[in-house]
């Protein structure tokens, strides 16, 4: 983790995985609130339906160790063995230089991570499913993953909502239409004040 030179704000969207958060994200983008995306760094391989530098960076497990030796990242971390994730320092640096403010979609510990480094200059939002067996249901219904990898996300999702609290808002995502709506008020507010 490192220090960052301050040039704008942050818009930060956490939640167990299947809640909703990227939906929720890309409606935001849709909007007209002046916002650019962070698109976060990885290990894993891209998935079939996932671009280079549009979903995620894909740096590979040695790519990544070798920008976290660089002092690319103004955070990331070890979400499962050999499994990284990060914020690269270049893509705040974009984004605020085209005089926009950021958006992310990453995980809990990545949105509390950030949240720490920005501070007042970052909101951040947990998007809540509205039950742990809806989360499982979404999960599921995904048919992406195997029943392993379906568990391990499980067992992190119970996790993370406890951490529901240490964030400035939390979002429960019971209804997809409502919570865009009530996240676009959100981003707002936020943006309209000092």
């Amino acid at each position: 983790m490192s220090e960052l030179q301050q040039t704008g704000k942050c818009i930060i969207f956490s939640a167990p995985s299947g809640a909703g958060k990227t939906t929720i994200v890309h409606h935001l983008l849709g909007a007209d609130l002046g916002l650019a995306f962070s698109v976060s760094a990885c290990s894993r391989d891209p998935r079939p339906n996932e671009t280079d530098g549009k979903d995620y960076h894909f740096l590979g497990v040695e790519g990544f160790k070798q920008a976290i030796a660089n002092g690319d990242f103004i955070e990331w971390e070890e979400v499962y063995a050999n499994n990284f994730y990060g914020t690269l320092r270049s893509e705040l640096e974009r984004i605020w230089s085209a005089g926009k403010t950021v958006i992310f979609d990453v995980d809990v510990v990545g949105g509390l991570n950030i949240k720490r480094i920005v501070g007042d200059n970052a909101l951040a939002v947990f998007v809540q499913p509205p039950s742990f067996e809806a989360l499982e249901e979404r999960l599921r219904g995904r048919s992406t993953e195997s029943e392993e990898k379906i568990a391990i996300r499980l067992a992190k999702a119970k996790q993370e909502l406890t951490s529901a609290s240490q964030f400035d808002v939390v979002l429960v995502n019971d209804q997809l239409e409502r919570a865009c709506a009530e996240a676009e008020e959100i981003v707002h507010q936020f943006l309209v004040t000092a």
